[in-house]
């Protein structure tokens, strides 16, 4: 696993669901979002300031944004982070097992989940299991 640019949020579940309960509430449901409405949602959590003044909306952007729009925020900040690494982590942080992406506490309701992009997610499984074979 890489180093990341900032430190994982400890309850990656909980995270998500709050973040994620923010962006839909104050920009609507949207397939993505824009790293710009991530930061400022993240702001309004109680993840703001983490352990050690930490910003986890680095980890929101894997999780909420587009790959292209998650890769133009964080060439244009100068910062090197991988987003299907990155979301894979996070993902792998609510799965039951870390193999399953099962959400048994996550409803339609609660959370839109049409950001899940798991074609990212099974190519950077893919290139992880793919490095065992070299």
């Amino acid at each position: 696993m890489s180093e990341f640019c900032t430190p994982l949020p400890e309850d990656r579940k909980k995270y998500i669901k709050d973040l994620g309960s923010i962006l839909v509430g104050d920009y609507g449901k949207k397939e993505f979002y824009k790293p710009e409405e991530i930061k400022k949602a993240n702001q309004k959590t109680s993840w703001a300031n983490g352990t050690n003044g930490a910003d986890y909306s680095c980890w929101g952007m894997s999780v909420f944004s587009s790959h292209e729009d998650f890769d133009s925020y964080h060439q244009a900040s100068g910062e090197i982070c991988d987003y299907t690494e990155m979301k894979q982590t996070m993902l792998e942080g609510i799965s039951s097992d870390g193999l399953n992406f099962v959400f048994p506490e996550l409803s339609d309701t609660e959370i839109d989940l049409s950001w899940l992009d798991l074609g990212d997610i099974f190519q950077g499984i893919g290139e992880f299991f793919s490095s065992f074979l070299d």
